[in-house]
C-alpha cells in the first residue's frame, strides 16, 4: 500500500506478506472513521484448504497500523479468493464478495476442483464477518469477480461472471450460464435481476455504477452482436433520479459541484436544510458552496419536476 502526493512523491505504507495477506488486486476505500479497508486474494499462511491460502480483509489505521480483520477459510462456512474491494454501507458496515467458496453443495471452480460458487459478505469495522449469501445453481449467479455498489434504495447490487439458466455460453466444468446481475439487501435477501444470454452480453467481470438518472450501467467481457466482443448495458431497477455532490465533504465556503439530470430551472439548493447560493451551469451541473451554519446531511435540489436528494450525505467539516 502506498500514498503519492500530487507532485509525485511516493511513500510505501505497508508491504504485504503471507502472514498478513498478499496479492491485493483491488483498490482500498476510506471509511467514515478515516481508516483504509481492503481485501487480499491470498493469505494468511497456515490454512491448507485453499492454495495458496484463502485471502483476507484488512484495515490500515490513520496512524499507519495494519490489522488483518478476517482470514477467509473457505467451505463449508466461509468464502475464499476475494477479487474485488469493499463498499461501506450507510449502516457503517463493509460489504464485499468472494469469487469462490460458500456452500459445499455446489462446485463452481473454473478448474473443477474447488467448492462453492462464491459469497456476499458483511464485515464490521471491528472485523466480525457474516456470510449474507452463498451463490449456487438454477437462476442464481456463480463466481462474482466484482464488488458491490449500494444504491439509493439502500440495497446492494452486483454482477457474477457465470450463472443463470442460459446454455449459450457453456463455460464448462461445473459452471453454467452467461452471468447475472443481482440485488441483495443488507440483511441478506438476494434476488437475480437479469440473466445474460450471450446475445445481450456475457461474463460481466466488472461491477455496476448507478448514474444520477437512477439507472445502473456496466459492461460484459464477451457476448453481444459483434463477434462476441462484449457490451455496454444499462439496467432499470425502478429507482428514481438523484443528485451527487463533488466533493462529498467540506467546510463552510467550500466550492461544490452538484451533478444530476434535468437541473435547468432549479429554484433552490440546500445542505441539510440550509439554503445555498448556486449557479446552474447546464442541465446536468450546478455549482455552489457550503453555506455558513450548514450541518452534515443530504444535499437537495428543488427542480420543476420535483426535489432531488443526494445519494450520500454531505459531511460538513469544521
Amino acid at each position: 500500500m502506498f500514498k503519492i502526493t500530487p507532485s509525485g512523491t511516493l511513500t510505501t505504507l505497508y508491504s504485504f506478506n503471507p502472514q498478513g495477506g498478499y496479492v491485493a488486486p483491488s483498490a482500498v476505500i476510506q471509511a467514515t472513521n478515516g481508516d483504509l479497508y481492503g481485501t487480499t486474494e491470498f493469505g494468511t499462511a497456515g490454512f491448507s484448504f485453499c492454495y495458496p491460502d484463502c485471502g483476507s480483509v484488512f484495515a490500515l489505521s490513520a496512524q499507519g497500523v495494519f490489522t488483518t480483520l478476517h482470514t477467509f477459510t473457505g467451505p463449508p462456512t466461509d468464502g475464499f479468493y476475494p477479487h474485488a474491494g469493499l463498499v461501506q454501507g450507510k449502516d457503517g458496515n463493509l460489504y464485499g464478495t468472494t469469487s469462490e467458496g460458500g456452500d459445499v453443495l455446489y462446485d463452481c471452480s473454473s478448474d473443477g476442483v474447488g467448492f462453492g460458487c462464491g459469497t456476499v459478505f458483511r464485515v464490521t469495522p471491528g472485523g466480525r464477518l457474516t456470510i449474507l449469501h452463498n451463490f449456487g445453481i438454477g437462476t442464481d449467479g456463480q463466481l462474482p469477480a466484482a464488488g458491490l455498489v449500494q444504491a439509493t434504495d439502500g440495497n446492494l447490487y452486483g454482477t457474477t461472471e457465470f450463472g443463470g439458466t442460459s446454455t449459450t455460453c457453456n463455460p464448462g466444468f461445473f459452471l453454467t450460464g452467461c452471468g447475472t446481475i443481482f440485488e441483495i439487501t443488507p440483511q441478506g435477501k438476494e434476488m437475480t435481476l437479469h440473466l445474460f444470454h450471450g446475445s445481450d452480453g456475457a461474463t460481466p467481470k466488472a461491477g455496476l455504477l448507478q448514474a444520477t438518472n437512477g439507472l445502473f450501467y456496466g459492461t460484459t467481457a464477451i457476448g453481444g452482436a459483434v463477434e462476441s466482443y462484449g457490451t455496454v448495458f444499462s439496467l432499470n431497477a425502478g429507482l428514481g433520479p438523484f443528485v451527487s455532490a463533488l466533493p462529498t465533504a467540506g467546510a463552510a465556503g467550500k466550492s461544490v459541484a452538484i451533478l444530476g439530470n434535468n437541473l435547468t430551472g432549479a429554484s433552490k439548493v440546500t445542505f441539510n436544510g440550509s439554503a445555498a447560493t448556486f449557479t446552474v451551469v447546464s442541465d446536468t451541473e450546478i455549482t455552489t458552496s457550503v453555506p455558513a451554519g450548514a450541518t452534515t446531511g443530504p444535499v437537495q435540489v428543488v427542480t420543476p419536476s420535483g426535489t432531488l436528494t443526494s445519494n450520500v450525505n454531505f459531511k460538513v467539516l469544521p
